[in-house]
């Protein structure tokens, strides 16, 4: 879930218009419907979505694939995912915490735990798990540079027999 794309001015409650429902992201007025999960009026935009665009441009998906209130619902936990054991145990503490607190929610997680940054393991630097590119291998995380030098590396070497 850590691609890249343009992201939607969000993070904004707007105020209803003389009782005209507003998308509870980006404030539209447009094509609404209520979520699935939570039931709040937000763009239904999803059908814009361009498959493996990794774009952020539809209130819907971003919410619905992006935040636990969405990933709740979608592997049917009881209760409210604010107290959910399941979805806190379902992510490294780092990615708990975005999925919580983006800008794709409509209610975020209050009080956070707090965590250690996730470094590259070759060269230490901090690797934002949501915004940026990495690569794993064996519970050990590589910037988007040293998984390139990497490749860059194993394809030079001389094939063993």
């Amino acid at each position: 879930m850590a691609g890249t794309g343009s992201k939607p001015k969000v993070n904004r409650r707007p105020e209803p218009a003389a009782g005209r429902a507003r998308c509870g992201l980006c404030g539209k007025t447009g094509k609404l419907m209520k979520t699935e999960c939570c039931g709040q009026w937000i763009c239904d935009d999803e059908d814009e979505y361009v498959i493996f665009s990794y774009a952020r441009n539809s209130c819907h998906r971003n919410h619905r694939r992006l935040t636990l209130c969405g990933y709740h619902h979608a592997e049917e936990h009881k209760g409210d995912w604010r107290n959910c054991k399941q979805c806190r145990e379902g992510f490294e503490t780092e990615m708990y915490i975005w999925y919580g607190t983006n800008e794709y929610n409509f209610v975020k997680l209050e009080n956070p735990p707090a965590y250690e940054p996730t470094r590259c393991s070759m060269c230490h630097r901090v690797i934002k798990l949501a915004e940026e590119a990495f690569s794993t291998q064996g519970g050990n995380y590589f910037c988007e540079e040293c998984t390139a030098q990497e490749i860059s590396r194993r394809s030079t070497e001389p094939r063993r027999m």
